[in-house]
């Protein structure tokens, strides 16, 4: 089988991002589909233990007990055959992707475990933020401590090129940034010019929070039927096509783009999620037939994260992940008010009817289909927003 693929590589030219993306989505999204049919049609043969579902008070929430939990583990699967199979290996950021999918599937999957077999709860919060934070040390030590070799190599019998520099785009600043470009290397410059080489203090804390928000945020939102897929699809494809343009200096010069070597690569694993997303889709849209569990939606997160931080766009992530902020910021604003006014008035209050948003909305009467409509919508125009703040 792998004799043939690579044969089949040859044919179409393997040297063309193009075909290996395409490729690599459709095999990811067929291993995949076969998958979760096998293990929908295995549950409903010998009713293995699924989705221990809290009750929550929602309408329809009782029928989904049961549900098979392992789509995350599909989902890890499939991306990374396809990955290995049609993306260069020894691409740091690649060997990065494939990490960060291995880590944070573990840590969901150890999250899941205990929550089917031990306690509803699942893994303590405190467990997931410190190794969200462990993830977030590794891709920001990477990424910075790859800029700085490229620098080095770089400098031995030429200057340094610019696009080699640690920056980013940060949109609505072009009047002051050049491109909307901003060097992390400023922030501590501008005082010192020496303390120029320990930006890291700076880059790699800011990993490590878009990390753990981001993660958290895909996590949150997980509580309605194919919204965290519907919304990460669109996400990926966002990223897709920001990783196309980045990695040309055509271009990247065109659209005034950051231009980033090597990272086309990127294209190929971000193809092979969205084909399994697209795959998973199929079957967790309403009624779902199967979950994703944190298995996926932390793996989705992490993975998300990290694709941003390698694209250059961590600032434009409010935008792009606007949803999985929002999820994340309803929780924060409903525990902290609820503390808050049981200090202070001794019964404890809600902003919302209950938290993450979505299932305010639940609360609210309407029906799992249209926020889920209404949210891939929302997340439709943020993506296109994105794109126009990039560009202007």
């Amino acid at each position: 089988m792998i004799n043939f693929l690579k044969y089949f590589l040859l044919i179409i030219n393997i040297n063309s991002i193009f075909y290996r993306a395409i490729i690599a989505f459709f095999l990811s999204f067929c291993i995949a589909f076969i998958l979760y049919k096998k293990i929908i049609c295995w549950n409903r043969k010998n009713s293995i233990i699924g989705e221990q579902i809290r009750d929550l008070g929602l309408f329809g929430q009782k029928e989904k007990e049961g549900t098979p939990t392992m789509g995350g583990v599909v989902m890890i699967f499939s991306t990374l055959i396809s990955t290995i199979l049609f993306s260069t290996l020894h691409n740091v950021y690649i060997l990065m992707l494939i990490m960060t999918t291995l880590y944070m599937g573990c840590i969901g999957f150890i999250d899941d475990y205990i929550k089917i077999k031990h306690n509803k709860k699942g893994l303590n919060i405190m467990c997931k933020i410190l190794s969200q934070i462990l993830l977030g040390i590794f891709v920001g030590s990477t990424m910075y401590f790859n800029c700085i070799k490229k620098q080095k190599i770089e400098s031995k019998n030429f200057p340094i090129k610019k696009e080699y520099e640690l920056k980013t785009s940060i949109p609505f600043f072009s009047s002051i940034y050049q491109n909307n470009e901003f060097d992390y290397t400023n922030i501590l410059s501008w005082y010192n010019k020496k303390w120029k080489k320990y930006t890291w203090t700076i880059f790699i804390p800011i990993v490590i929070i878009i990390i753990t928000f981001v993660s958290n945020g895909a996590n949150l939102t997980d509580g309605i039927d194919g919204l965290t897929a519907g919304i990460s699809s669109i996400i990926f494809v966002t990223l897709s096509l920001l990783s196309i343009i980045s990695s040309n200096k055509i271009y990247s010069s065109y659209f005034n783009f950051i231009y980033i070597p090597h990272i086309e690569e990127t294209i190929i694993f971000s193809s092979s999620f969205l084909g399994t997303l697209i795959s998973f889709l199929w079957y967790n849209t309403y009624p779902a037939q199967i979950f994703m569990g944190d298995t996926g939606s932390l793996t989705i997160g992490g993975v998300m994260a990290t694709l941003i931080i390698i694209n250059k766009k961590e600032f434009i992530l409010p935008i792009l992940g606007g949803i999985f902020f929002v999820e994340n910021i309803s929780v924060i604003i409903q525990v902290l008010y609820f503390r808050y006014s049981k200090r202070k008035y001794g019964i404890g209050k809600r902003i919302f009817l209950m938290a993450p948003l979505h299932h305010h909305f639940q609360k609210l009467g309407y029906h799992e289909n249209k926020i889920f409509n209404r949210f891939v919508i929302i997340q439709m125009i943020l993506s296109m927003l994105v794109f126009i703040l990039l560009i202007i």
